[in-house]
């Protein structure tokens, strides 16, 4: 199987270059020191099917770490250096980590975790500067740059973003799209590409689902992955100039920020090396992918899917031109549109999006969780509202956990979302359901203006009546606050429940 985690016969190129250090990785290197790593693990007894738990900060040993695992068959958790010290305590503890390994600046934060455990796993640290504290990378130094004698491919076990609730561990099954899977492969190859030709630029953080499988996936293919230690809309255009990139990746409120800079900023760049632009993780409001197709070409390409991988769609930019507003049609599964009886609804009409006939998953541990996924006829949703065109293309309209009920109608949030999003003095927003004594719940807009725009009731009157002349009024806000930052995560995710929350408290305080 070595040449699952190598590209034979190019040792001096770049798997990956970090942007912003400028630290670059060859296919040798990463060879050598994941073998090490590998190693390594069977040195502390890991065997394939062991867990581990990896905390880093954008650090070039993270991708080392993964591809390590990879190849040694461990089960690889990487968790966000943002959760609290109590948040990673539970997922080390729920993934079963024999070990975590970290880097120095995330060291404090596993300790203070660890701390809390009654039997804390070893924790190792890469760069680390704490007297009595061995440097993980002068431990690997000992062992050989060569393959364990009995090599097999680990998959990563992340965990859901815990917009509903506490994260979960996800399994994937059969046919889904886990890290190194074949399926995979053939999407980014078959649909994207994707060649030992491509430089691909990865704009997220790689303790995600996406970033890190797309990396994975391109050395898989022999190419070269230039990751973004963080999101910088100028940076991005210049790193695509810089490095030919071919491929990129980005989520919508990535697209937002880059349509923000001047005119004059936007054309500045050379952007003619980019080919493919991917994006996903949350639906792209129409106008604004609009306007990116008419500055980038059609070149924008979107898939729909979850990290339980239990179908995805995808749809290229002359299908989105045709079929504007969609995520494309399902190639692994079989989409159904559900009532709240669970009765299929006619083309056209919004319900829950259930997938069968497509690849499985389950919770780690919780069999409780993996069979409230599913329905009676054995379907799986993740509990996503749409509805599918005569054409069979899908449309997102909404989580069902974030629909607001207003005078016994069914109002969805993103719809609102997506026009205000389109405003050209809105750099985000959110719209919730408060309550309301009359109606139940009434819909307000939590906005974030761009700089130099002041925020107050000139403004929100202004936004009011451009959602009133866009839509009906009974889905427009009736009022609209101002933060100066929405809880936004790097994968492009809005948690509107801790926003939600912030009202409720309110409203019973």
């Amino acid at each position: 199987m070595t040449s699952t985690f190598t590209a034979t016969g190019a040792p001096d190129r770049p798997a990956y270059i970090m942007a912003q250090s400028g630290v670059t990785v060859s296919y040798g290197e990463l060879e050598a020191d994941s073998n090490r790593y590998a190693q390594f693990f069977r040195g502390l007894g890991l065997q394939a099917g062991d867990h581990i738990a990896m905390v880093f900060g954008p650090h070039e040993a993270t991708l080392k770490v993964a591809w390590a695992a990879r190849r040694s068959g461990v089960v690889y958790t990487i968790i966000s250096p943002h959760l609290t010290a109590a948040e990673t305590a539970y997922v080390i503890t729920d993934c079963t980590a024999r070990i975590v390994v970290t880097d120095a600046a995330c060291l404090d934060l596993v300790l203070a975790a660890t701390k809390s455990l009654d039997q804390p796993p070893p924790v190792y640290a890469v760069d680390c500067g704490v007297e009595g504290r061995p440097d993980l990378r002068e431990l690997i130094a000992s062992y050989p740059p060569v393959p364990v004698a009995d090599e097999s491919e680990g998959t990563d076990m992340l965990y859901s973003s815990g917009t509903t609730g506490r994260p979960k561990g996800i399994i994937v099954g059969s046919g889904g799209m886990s890290a190194g899977s074949d399926a995979l492969v053939s999407v980014f190859a078959g649909l994207w590409s994707f060649d030992a030709d491509t430089v691909y630029l990865s704009t997220g953080p790689l303790y995600h689902s996406a970033p890190l499988r797309s990396c994975t996936t391109v050395f898989r293919l022999g190419g070269t992955a230039v990751v973004m230690e963080k999101f910088d809309a100028a940076a991005a255009l210049r790193l695509i100039e810089t490095f030919r990139v071919t491929h990129s990746q980005w989520v919508p409120t990535m697209f937002v920020r880059l349509l923000r800079l001047s005119a004059a900023e936007r054309a500045s760049f050379d952007l003619s090396s980019h080919r493919v632009a991917v994006h996903a993780a949350a639906p792209c409001p129409r106008s604004i992918k609009e306007q990116m197709m008419a500055w980038w070409g059609p070149i924008i390409y979107e898939y729909y899917g979850a990290t339980e991988s239990i179908g995805s769609s995808f749809i290229s930019p002359q299908e989105w031109l045709a079929h504007p507003g969609s995520v494309g049609r399902p190639i692994n599964a079989v989409a159904h549109i559900t009532d709240e009886l669970g009765n299929e609804l006619p083309v056209g009409e919004d319900g829950l999006i259930y997938f069968s006939d497509g690849p499985t998953f389950e919770y780690y541990n919780d069999p409780g969780k993996t069979d409230g996924a599913g329905n009676a006829r054995g379907w799986l949703s993740v509990g996503d509202i749409g509805h599918v065109d005569e054409d069979g293309y899908l449309y997102l309209t909404d989580r069902q956990t974030f629909m607001i009920i207003s005078g016994g109608v069914n109002i969805y949030p993103q719809e609102v979302e997506d026009l205000l999003l389109g405003h050209p003095k809105v750099l985000d927003a959110a719209v919730i359901g408060i309550p309301d004594e009359e109606m139940g719940e009434q819909v307000k807009a939590v906005v974030t203006p761009v700089a130099d725009v002041p925020a107050g009731d000139e403004l929100a009157r202004e936004l009011v009546e451009y959602c009133r002349s866009n839509l009906a009024h009974y889905k427009c806000p009736r009022s609209v606050d101002f933060w100066p930052q929405l809880p936004r995560r790097d994968n492009g995710k809005l948690y509107k429940g801790s926003i939600r929350d912030h009202y409720l408290r309110q409203e019973a305080g």
